[in-house]
């Protein structure tokens, strides 16, 4: 397979079976190898490619035009913005073109060597899609040399030594290694973020590779929320005497992230805390209630999924990114499906009876969208209410409705 241009390549993309795929390279010089994944969103490339759920990852956008809008201080998912991005890298449609936005501080193609992240423009992204479709997630590797002269001996090197995600905790390369409160709102137009001043609630967020928007969402329900390291004990999060525990989204195998955050999920559920959780924290709370966890042909990413509520019969639209499933099959008694893919039936949310934990497999604070899951925010802190005598607000409010 080939680039659809027909420039001397700067930039290669081999697979696992031996596929090329040849470019030109953008962002940083060098190579990295990592699962190949497709994301059909439309808008938030920023975003995505500060996902730390993505990271061990190669992201392969099926929109077009990448980078069109440039790249801003506001629109990034990690927290440790001194860390370089998980991303292994990125791979493109068509040439990046110069900013057309007001909001732009700098160019794509700038952004991306500053983050350390590798790319590649002008493959034919619908038949590398079309492939993973049919053949699954392939691991690969990624690389930019402006000279066209590759060290194939030394990626092919790396390409072996790279494990797969299976079987891979990478909540430990994500995660904070210090504990830190959050207090930043969701973001307004000409106004940007605010901040949380008079705080209703706590929060303890468990971070596996937690999203700033996510922790945006918390605070705009009146939430104080104190960030700890994903290796935290049950006793460690306690001891900062939570209203409510959160479970982060994250990248790498559940199964693997399990063996040190079952057991603390399991202590945690027992404390009578009401517990929200999010993708990778949803699978975690599959895996602690005895559920088994699943590597999925071609994952879920992109923000166009429809996810249906069972708890409501209402159907939204949302935001996915992931390679790993709960196994709706080995859900056992007392543990019920509350949401549910469906383009493929894949589980897409859990609660346990009688208490006040549940967890989603999507992206309900979707930056930059959709919003249609911002209620289960709304859903998370009436637990809390509930258990302090405090009225309810409501789930759904149309725009211009008092909550």
């Amino acid at each position: 397979m080939t680039g659809w241009q027909q420039k001397p390549a700067t930039a290669l993309l081999i697979l696992r079976d031996g596929t090329r795929i040849e470019g030109q390279g953008i962002g940083a010089i060098g190579h990295a190898a990592g699962e190949v994944c497709f994301n059909t969103a439309m808008t938030g490339y920023q975003e995505i490619l500060t996902d730390p759920s993505y990271a061990g990852q190669i992201i392969t956008f099926t929109f077009p035009h990448i980078g069109n809008v440039g790249t801003n201080d506001e629109d990034i998912e990690t927290v440790n913005m001194a860390a370089l991005s998980g991303v292994r890298g990125c791979v493109l449609r068509a040439d990046i073109t110069n900013p057309s936005n007001y909001r732009a501080l700098d160019k794509l193609d700038a952004w991306l060597k500053k983050r350390g992240i590798v790319g590649i423009t002008g493959v034919d992204t619908r038949a590398l899609t079309a492939m993973i479709r049919e053949k699954g997630m392939p691991d690969g590797v990624i690389a930019h040399e402006p000279t066209g002269q590759f060290d194939l001996a030394s990626m092919q090197g790396e390409l072996n030594a790279f494990p797969g995600l299976e079987g891979l905790d990478l909540a430990k390369d994500v995660s904070t290694t210090q504990t830190y409160s959050w207090d930043e709102t969701p973001w307004t137009l000409d106004e940007g973020y605010g901040r949380l001043d008079k705080p209703q609630f706590h929060v303890v967020a468990i971070d596996f590779g937690a999203k700033r928007n996510i922790l945006r969402q918390l605070a705009g329900e009146g939430a104080r929320v104190t960030v700890v390291p994903a290796t935290a004990t049950a006793r460690d999060v306690l001891a900062h005497n939570p209203d409510a525990v959160f479970l982060s989204n994250g990248p790498g195998d559940p199964a693997a992230t399990g063996q040190y955050a079952v057991k603390t999920i399991r202590d945690l559920m027992d404390s009578g805390k009401p517990i929200f959780g999010i993708c990778l924290g949803h699978q975690l709370l599959g895996l602690a209630v005895g559920a088994r966890t699943q590597k999925m042909h071609q994952g879920h990413h992109g923000a166009n999924h429809p996810v249906k509520d069972l708890t409501t019969g209402k159907v939204e639209i949302t935001s996915m990114n992931h390679g790993f499933a709960v196994d709706t099959a080995t859900l056992p008694q007392g543990v019920t499906e509350t949401h549910v893919s469906l383009f493929d039936g894949s589980n897409a949310g859990l609660a346990v009876d009688g208490k006040p934990i549940f967890s989603v497999q999507y992206h309900p604070e979707a930056n930059p969208g959709p919003h249609d899951s911002h209620y289960l925010f709304t859903r998370f802190l009436n637990l809390v209410r509930a258990q302090k005598g405090l009225p309810l607000k409501r789930e759904h409010v149309a725009p211009g409705e008092d909550a």
